[in-house]
């Protein structure tokens, strides 16, 4: 199996061929790059289903996309701050202290999902008002966040299980249950969004039920196939992985003040990180939504078409953590700073190839996302221009990955709030006011530059590697 064979590597003390070194960045990272596809997939798909309803029901998805991601980041960091602590305990061979990280991560992410959901819950009414949005998309955009509240605990476990199976080198099987996610985000979808109808194809014809829910369709049909993923994965976790199954765990569930420190000190800037980011997004809406229902719109499949080309990086960033986490264990400084540069250059190809390839396609995926002819000239303009920085958001994307696996987070957080706050948004409300939803985008594509710039400079200047103590673990 690739993880063992990583552990191994790393705690045999042994020089690791660049060839088996460029094999492992590329086994680890092609079962995430297909898991994050998958999502995009399924986002894909929804964006498409609910587009058939019309724009104004797009939009109310679309007003309230940052404000789920927001939710979404905050529980990511929840959880890196334990599963970041496995990698190292994975490198450092130490099997008995994955397992009380984990017993411990899922107290705490169980604590933190309930604060969210009723958090959630309460603001899901007047969330569309805050956010600027006409008073026609109100009422959707505020049934779609509250039933994504509600479902908040299962999202929270799909994700600390996801991350805790990366962390010990296991790639595939989150891999393989957000297959089964998007799969079954179609029949969900297929069967809430759609009334019943009469179904022809050829000579066939037949009789489709439906419940005729349109975007709260939506809502629960993306809720309902979290859940029938986050089962099998936290099952995955408990059961099924060498590295973390419980069944002849005898220890008690209990925290450890310094784990929690420790989860707390890379949580905290990761959780302020993506706040920021996501903030910012919220902000960026309250930008766009003056500019009218085809602008928001045309801004939301834009966003969903984009993200086919930068959710590649995501998966060869949580390799990255990973492989670099392992690294940081195993006390190797020279294999984490190799396997950093590699997965950042593999980012970098990779997402540099999706862009161009969207770049050209950008028309027919446009066309098959929504039929109005507005929305889908207006979408391609703006993501053609944002597509340009693709090479450079992959350096972000991954070496934020490879830094949070060696436990830099307060940096990266700063270089992220800097960049979002002081450029983009920045640029974007005074280029939105002379050319509107193209200026939001030029300031996108400006923003995203200048961040690749600055945490490759960070990754260069390699004062994360200071935290690697020396000499060999403690097992």
């Amino acid at each position: 199996m690739t993880e063992s064979r990583l552990t191994s590597f790393l705690q045999s003390g042994e020089s690791i061929p660049v060839r088996e070194r460029l094999s492992l960045v590329w086994e680890l990272s092609l079962p995430a790059i297909l898991a994050q596809i998958s999502e995009i997939i399924m986002q894909y798909i929804d964006a498409a289903m609910v587009g058939s309803l019309g724009a104004a029901a797009s939009a109310s998805i679309g007003l309230v996309a940052s404000s789920t991601w927001l939710i979404g980041g905050l529980m990511s960091a929840c959880a890196a701050g334990f599963c970041v602590q496995v990698a190292h305990a994975v490198g450092a061979g130490q099997p008995e202290k994955c397992r009380q990280l984990l017993k411990e991560g899922v107290i705490i992410s169980a604590l933190f999902a309930a604060l969210l959901t009723l958090i959630g819950t309460l603001v899901s009414a007047p969330l569309p008002a805050w956010l600027g949005a006409e008073q026609a998309i109100r009422g959707n955009a505020s049934d779609y966040f509250r039933i994504y509240a509600l479902f908040i605990p299962f999202r929270m476990f799909f994700w600390l299980g996801q991350m805790m199976l990366q962390c010990t080198g296991n790639m595939k099987t989150p891999g393989r249950l957000n297959v089964l996610m998007c799969a079954s985000d179609i029949v969900y979808n297929f069967l809430l969004i759609y009334p019943s109808r009469l179904i022809s194809i050829g000579s066939l014809s037949f009789w489709m039920p439906g419940a005729g829910l349109g975007v709260l369709g939506a809502a629960l049909g993306t809720a309902f196939s979290v859940v029938t993923a986050a089962v099998p994965m936290m099952i995955s976790v408990f059961i099924a992985s060498p590295v973390l199954s419980l069944r002849n765990d005898r220890s008690p569930w209990r925290l450890v003040r310094a784990d929690l420190a420790e989860a707390w000190h890379l949580a905290l800037p990761m959780g302020f990180e993506q706040a920021a980011l996501t903030v910012a997004q919220i902000v960026s809406v309250r930008i766009v939504a003056p500019l009218g229902t085809i602008a928001i719109a045309a801004n939301s499949f834009a966003v969903t078409a984009e993200s086919l080309c930068y959710m590649p990086g995501y998966g060869i960033g949580s390799a990255a953590t990973t492989m670099v986490g392992q690294a940081v264990g195993a006390r190797r400084k020279d294999a984490a700073r190799s396997f950093a540069w590699l997965t950042v250059g593999t980012g970098m190809a990779v997402m540099t190839l999706s862009g161009t390839a969207m770049y050209f396609l950008s028309p027919l995926v446009l066309s098959f996302l929504t039929p109005d002819p507005q929305v889908r000239q207006l979408a391609v303009q703006v993501l053609r221009i944002e597509l340009l920085a693709e090479p450079l958001f992959a350096a972000s994307i991954v070496a934020s990955g490879a830094l949070r696996g060696a436990g830099d987070t307060l940096v990266p957080a700063i270089l992220n709030l800097v960049s979002i706050w002081g450029v983009r948004l920045t640029l974007a409300s005074v280029l939105s006011r002379s050319i509107g939803l193209r200026g939001v985008w030029i300031a996108m594509c400006t923003e995203l530059c200048i961040r690749g710039l600055l945490f490759l400079i960070r990754l260069k200047r390699e004062k994360w590697l200071e935290k690697i103590p020396q000499g060999k673990p403690a097992c």
